[in-house]
């Protein structure tokens, strides 16, 4: 198989993980009731959550230090402590435990490495897995109320085991590579992802109507979640398909017959146009994103001592730059305000009439 787009598979799985910060308001309102807890102790707690889930940049700093497989160690650990302890404590199996934070370790992990296998499309797969990422409250959801049956506490133990064992099971195959080869169907295998993500996304708005409009049995619930779980193995299909049936692309180091029969390797570049070529890149204006790092990966191109738009930044290079501070600005002001909205989400509920998390506290006694 291609380990570039197995790693993307397996990457989606881990963003899913990821997305456990987004299940507060399913728990929120047991935290309240049975730890004693105010509103405003409530908020300060899906704070430390928030802060905990999206302050990466220790885990982005360790992922250039130690291999991927280190980097998701971490994260399943810190996730077993983190939602074990608020599992025991909803369960009242003890009293009055401090709550530990779990930092986005395995979100990290799948960022850098896909990033780098794939090198001439991160933005796109930035995108996608972010997307996941969005993906991940609808399908927690999905399994909050047709799996565990709006238990508070089975949710928690769901996270305090379930992260762990994604992580153990990804470590493998979240890992750098060979970039992904350059061919025609590159675009249509992230398409092809794109649409999945899509399906999925429409898939659990619709079956989510139909649970709060319907009474569905335990079977026709199970077999909704078992359509989600294989929505989301369905980007494996993309390097089992190459594996199955390969394309034979002729590559630029492919040997060329002459008349006479015999073979010669030409090279894609000789020496003197590729220095002549590469060594133009720093003197135009018009310069692809792409091609600089790709030159400077092959030796042509002396690294700068301040690199340009496309090329990796240290941190004290990057926050000098306002395409550092432009994204970090929008990030700020948008995703805050979405997760401050969503982390009382239960108490908005509960003050319109809602009972968004009365089954859930019930069901924990």
């Amino acid at each position: 198989m291609e380990p570039p787009w197995v790693g993307l598979g397996a990457a989606v799985w881990a963003e899913i993980a990821a997305g456990s910060a987004y299940t507060f308001p399913l728990y929120s309102p047991s935290l309240k009731s049975v730890l004693g807890f105010n509103q405003k102790q409530l908020t300060f707690l899906g704070v430390a959550n928030d802060i905990g889930e999206n302050v990466e940049i220790l885990p982005v700093i360790a992922c250039y230090k130690f291999p991927p497989r280190a980097v998701l160690l971490v994260g399943a650990l810190a996730s077993f402590l983190g939602y074990g302890v608020l599992y025991l404590s909803v369960s009242q199996t003890v009293q009055s435990l401090p709550y530990w934070v779990c930092m986005a370790w395995y979100g990290s992990t799948c960022w850098v490495t896909n990033m780098r296998n794939f090198p001439h499309n991160r933005g796109t797969v930035a995108g996608l897995l972010k997307g996941y990422v969005g993906s991940s409250d609808a399908v927690y959801k999905e399994v909050y109320s047709m799996v565990l049956n709006g238990s508070a506490s089975n949710l928690l133990l769901l996270l305090t085991l379930g992260i762990p064992i994604i992580c153990f099971a990804m470590m493998y195959f979240i890992r750098p590579c060979s970039p992904a080869s350059e061919d025609s169907s590159k675009h249509a295998n992230f398409r092809f992802t794109q649409g999945t993500r899509l399906s999925l996304r429409i898939y659990l708005l619709t079956t989510t109507i139909l649970k709060g409009a319907l009474l569905l049995g335990n079977t026709i619930s199970y077999i909704f979640v078992s359509i989600v779980v294989f929505l989301l193995m369905a980007p494996l299909a993309i390097p089992l398909k190459m594996t199955l049936f390969p394309a034979n692309h002729k590559k630029p180091s492919q040997s060329d017959s002459d008349d006479s029969g015999s073979t010669l390797t030409c090279p894609l570049l000789t020496p003197s146009s590729s220095a002549e070529y590469l060594g133009s890149f720093y003197e135009s204006e018009d310069i692809s994103e792409v091609d600089i790092p790709l030159a400077v990966d092959e030796g042509a191109v002396k690294k700068k001592k301040k690199p340009r738009r496309g090329e990796d930044f240290k941190f004290p290079e990057d926050i000098v730059k306002a395409d550092f501070w432009l994204p970090w600005t929008v990030y700020f002001l948008g995703f805050g305000s979405g997760v401050t909205v969503l982390n009382n989400l239960a108490q908005i509920g509960d003050s319109l009439g809602v009972a968004l998390g009365l089954g859930s506290f019930l069901n924990t006694q």
